[in-house]
């Protein structure tokens, strides 16, 4: 009799326990429009120190046109603005971020790749940049990535612009890494690097804020599509993103939160992207 009971008790707790992490699969596994609309909440991974697209002000809060993006996609989803919790990242963490759930979508200057693509899933694009450099304003001798052969060059951690210099433009050049852009911008700055390369939207937003102090050079030599990274495989998530995205392009929201974002800069506003639905 003791021993049925002990038996009965363990399968109680054996099938509990089945069911609790059948559960948590489940809700790991759960689409972010499920997420969307049973939570009413929403975490996006954004970045914190480029001006115009993802700056965090000194109040806490966040500001730019990925800022922008991600607000109207959250309401379009049900998620109201003052709902959505905003999360740093910086280019080497967004894969790892979505794939282990600390945010439910990354909205930050993100190029679609087939790489990234193996890991996570892009909705967008919505928004075309280009590649250039930004150097000292009062620096003659770089005009393009050509021109950079000897030279001591910046980028982020986790990104490519960078390689794709050595790679294609100045075998000779000197690669410098740093964690964020906003560290680059402070040794070009500083003198000890001659320029930091990403997208020109980027390094317009850093010219604007230091005024008179950097510039953008170069013709555009990169097309990056910046895309909404989301969990591999949400399908559904990626559609209505998609679906969100098409909107804002429609109905004027998209241009003039770009305006608003780098407008100042003197960046010269482009149309607004062709969707990729994959």
């Amino acid at each position: 009799m003791f021993g049925r009971s002990l038996y009965a008790t363990f399968a109680v707790v054996a099938l509990a326990a089945t069911a609790t992490a059948c559960g948590s699969a489940e809700a790991s596994n759960a689409s972010i429009v499920d997420k969307a609309k049973n939570d009413k909440k929403l975490v996006v991974g954004v970045k914190a120190d480029q001006p115009g697209l993802g700056l965090r002000t000194p109040d806490g809060s966040f500001s730019g046109f990925d800022i922008e993006v991600a607000k109207y996609v959250a309401k379009q989803l049900g998620v109201e603005a003052k709902d959505v919790t905003f999360k740093e990242t910086v280019s080497a963490n967004r894969e790892a971020f979505i794939e282990q759930g600390q945010v439910d979508m990354v909205v930050a200057t993100y190029s679609i790749t087939d790489a990234r693509k193996q890991k996570v899933s892009f909705a967008g694009p919505y928004f075309v940049a280009g590649q250039a450099l930004l150097v000292r304003a009062d620096d003659t001798a770089l005009t393009g990535p050509e021109t950079l052969n000897g030279k001591k060059l910046c980028s982020v951690a986790g990104s490519t612009p960078a390689q794709k210099v050595k790679a294609e433009y100045a075998k000779e050049v000197q690669l410098q890494e740093e964690r964020t852009y906003s560290a680059c911008v402070d040794r070009v700055l500083g003198g000890q690097l001659d320029a930091l390369t990403t997208d020109n939207v980027i390094l317009a937003g850093y010219a604007a804020q230091y005024g008179g102090k950097l510039k953008v050079v170069g013709q555009p030599f990169s097309t990056e599509k910046y895309g909404i990274g989301l969990k591999k495989d949400d399908t559904a998530g990626r559609k209505a993103i998609n679906d969100a995205l098409e909107k804002m392009f429609a109905d004027g929201s998209w241009t003039k939160a770009l305006q608003a974002s780098v407008g100042a800069s003197g960046f010269t506003l482009p149309q607004a992207p062709q969707l990729e639905r994959y």
